[in-house]
């Protein structure tokens, strides 16, 4: 174990990353549980700030993810998957966080979590088995944590994706957009159109806050724990036995909000000839628990809310780079929102 934890903390120190002393510590507790025996260390980039560590061999192997956050991220994830997902009982239902670490200034956390491997859902050519493994268990997710004790913590600590979400984003936007202007940003002629059009179009959001708003309570349903970014990249589904069992990573947007704004995250994801199915799994599946749905022209109007927050959340990043930075990307990405307002369709017939 000498020599693995060597390779191991050689391996880790290589890829310069910040922490990685305080990280190959708590890689050292994470093996000491594995059992993973003597054989070669391989340590792979999956993305930025995620690393996929391999360790051993000889049907003794260890497959463990780094992944290095900012200090209130980490805690955001280490709450979900320690505290709150237990306390509904789905504690099991997403990776298991082996160690933490902090590296000495403050800046960052490593977590090091059980690698699941492939089995993410494919939206392009979906398993019904599958997609609806994962359904019912974003079902379950939702069901259990509305009411329950620990919802207000877990606004506190992450935050609301309803109503709130939506007003802050669309005056944030407009707020930045505003200063994307001479003296301080000196855009060309096609690039001030952009601009104008996007705030024409946040700026009839903002008259619609109040319908929407009076919408979400009226519609959305009880606030509950939303896994905040429900792409089928963020699903694994794996045999176990007979069943098929469905877990969910990469917490990162977790907070409270109405549960349409995840449906409407996972269902956008697929084809159009797929949703009618999916939605109708959940459907059955949360009125298990007493839950009815809106209408689909009613689901619509609170899908298309929950898009128009998060492309209004997009606006905001690119147009403080350029008041900021002067940064040649911002108009690239301002762009790009504007194309997805566009090509925003209802994610279901009426």
């Amino acid at each position: 174990m000498t020599d693995l934890r060597a390779a191991v903390r050689r391996a880790v120190s290589d890829t310069a990353e910040p922490g990685a002393a305080e990280l190959c510590d708590a890689l050292r507790e994470a093996l000491g549980d594995s059992g993973a025996g003597a054989g070669p260390v391989r340590l792979e980039r999956v993305k930025s700030r995620v690393l996929r560590l391999r360790v051993g061999s000889d049907g003794r192997a260890c497959s463990l993810v780094l992944k290095r956050f900012d200090p209130w991220l980490a805690r955001r994830n280490e709450l979900v998957v320690r505290r709150w997902l237990p306390a509904i009982g789905l504690g099991d239902r997403c990776p298991k966080l082996l160690a933490t670490a902090a590296d000495r200034r403050g800046a960052w956390v490593w977590h090091v979590y059980e690698d699941l491997g492939d089995g993410a859902v494919d939206a392009g050519h979906p398993d019904p088995a599958g997609v609806t493994a994962v359904v019912e268990l974003i079902a379950e997710l939702h069901t259990r944590a509305a009411g329950h004790p620990l919802l207000p913590e877990c606004r506190h600590f992450c935050g609301d994706l309803g109503a709130p979400f939506f007003s802050a984003n669309v005056r944030d936007a407009i707020a930045v957009l505003e200063g994307v202007a001479p003296p301080r940003v000196d855009p060309t002629p096609e690039q001030r159109a952009l601009r104008d059009r996007l705030l024409a179009r946040l700026c009839c959001l903002r008259d619609e806050l109040p319908r929407r708003s009076h919408m979400l309570d009226a519609l959305g349903g009880p606030d509950t724990l939303l896994h905040g970014d429900l792409w089928t990249t963020n699903t694994f589904v794996a045999r176990a036995g007979d069943d098929l069992v469905a877990r969910l990573i990469d917490w990162d947007h977790a907070a409270v909000g109405p549960s349409s704004y995840d449906l409407s995250t996972f269902l956008y994801r697929f084809p159009k000839g797929e949703r009618a199915w999916i939605l109708e799994a959940y459907r059955r599946a949360v009125a298990r628990a007493g839950w009815r749905l809106p209408a689909a022209r009613e689901l619509n109007a609170l899908f298309e809310t929950a898009e128009y927050a998060r492309y209004a959340n997009r606006v905001i990043w690119p147009a403080v780079a350029l008041l900021e930075e002067r940064a040649a990307w911002g108009f690239e990405q301002l762009a790009e929102v504007e194309r997805w307002f566009a090509a925003l369709e209802p994610a279901l017939p009426d």
